[in-house]
């Protein structure tokens, strides 16, 4: 193969993992709390495989279908989207990231605002939208920063971008990461710019500040052998630019599929990765399940499209990261397994089964672009190529 397309649908869980119960997600089913709202119609993901999957009991089997398919199981101990695209590319976080329920210490608090010259708001967990509505006047009147948090290995600061320019922000996160190491090394600082007058709007100026991944993942590899690494939408700031080669930073699903359209025009020789956020950022968090229905209809639309273009020695992966099912309790994501739809003109279809680490991806990566690597991971090429 000459180029691997991977397209992560933010969130796009295929029900329950083992120890779903363990992170308070038992009976979490993104897919199917999508499917029971009787709206979802994806027939190209259909004849790759979706409703065959193991453990999917919604939808109608394809009698034969044209693509590889399985669920995968996360074993790194998380379920947030540095974790999950981190194992996906062959690195298992042994040790989960450092959550905050009660929000940051006083040490942390107190560290930040002396750094910043700017008091902070709020400290707890919570949405994203609505943080901006409880503490977005308060924030405009006196200059403070909301900073919150959420199930996640999160440390975010919304700020109206007419208070703090999104550049100062982004200073101020990258602040907050030099200062969040050890026991306090979240997995990322989130920029959450906010503008216009309450009800206040999130800008699309979100920046993410990641940890470094700890070792070389799929994405070093392929760098290091020539290859080239497109990373679309976050998947740059989740990586901390570590084995990129080109990036399009562009946020939201339509935005990142048009991009992603863009460089099959292009000639290239590698990894197309693009992350498409809007199932989680709009529709997961948001407990949205006809949006989120609808976003994956159109994901569908789009993909019929680009599967009819691709050429012999291009391959597609979809997968996810999590789950973030629209009808669990709470608004954070859930855990569970994650599709995998794999196709090419010259692949074979193949039942998968269920496989145990996300980095069987990363490595199945490498064997289709005949790249030799080790990752946590196990291919699953020898079956389909």
């Amino acid at each position: 193969m000459k180029r691997v397309f991977l397209i992560v649908l933010d969130s796009f869980g295929v029900g329950e993992m083992a120890d779903a119960a363990d992170f308070g997600d038992k009976g979490a089913d993104t897919l199917r709390s999508c499917f029971n709202t009787g709206h979802l119609d994806v027939p190209n993901m259909k004849k790759l495989g979706l409703f065959n999957i193991d453990g999917v009991t919604v939808g109608e089997k394809e009698a034969a279908p044209i693509g590889a398919y399985m669920r995968i199981s996360e074993r790194s101990k998380g379920k947030d989207t540095t974790t999950g695209h981190w194992e996906i590319a062959g690195c298992v976080s042994e040790k989960a990231f450092p959550t905050f329920p009660n929000g940051f210490p006083p040490e942390i608090i107190e560290k930040f605002e002396k750094a910043t010259g700017r008091k902070v708001l709020c400290n707890l967990p919570y949405s994203g939208t609505k943080v901006i509505a409880d503490y977005g006047v308060e924030h405009i009147k006196t200059g403070a920063l909301i900073v919150y948090t959420s199930a996640d290995s999160v440390f975010q600061i919304a700020a109206h971008e007419d208070v703090v320019p999104v550049e100062k922000l982004y200073k101020y996160c990258e602040i907050a990461r030099e200062m969040l190491t050890g026991d306090f090394a979240v997995g990322r600082v989130i920029a959450r710019p906010f503008e216009g007058e309450h009800p206040f709007r999130r800008t699309s100026r979100r920046h993410d500040f990641s940890l470094v991944p700890p070792k070389d993942t799929a994405l070093d590899i392929l760098q290091k052998n020539g290859k080239d690494v497109i990373g679309i939408g976050k998947i740059y700031d989740i990586f901390a630019g570590k084995g990129i080669t080109l990036c399009d930073r562009v946020i939201g699903n339509n935005a990142d599929m048009k991009a992603t359209d863009g460089y099959f025009e292009k000639d290239w020789n590698g990894l197309c990765f693009t992350n498409l956020v809007d199932f989680d950022m709009q529709f997961g968090h948001r407990r949205d399940p006809e949006g989120y229905a609808a976003a994956l209809n159109d994901f569908d639309r789009w993909l019929g499209d680009f599967m009819s273009k691709m050429l012999p020695d291009d391959a597609l992966i979809i997968t996810a990261d999590h789950g973030c099912d629209p009808c669990h309790s709470g608004t954070d994501h859930t855990r569970e397994h994650i599709p995998v739809l794999v196709y090419g003109k010259t692949l074979k279809p193949a039942d998968l089964g269920t496989r145990d680490c996300f980095g069987d991806i990363g490595a199945s990566v490498l064997d289709l672009l005949g790249v030799s690597g080790k990752v946590d991971g196990e291919s699953f090429c020898k079956t389909i190529v």
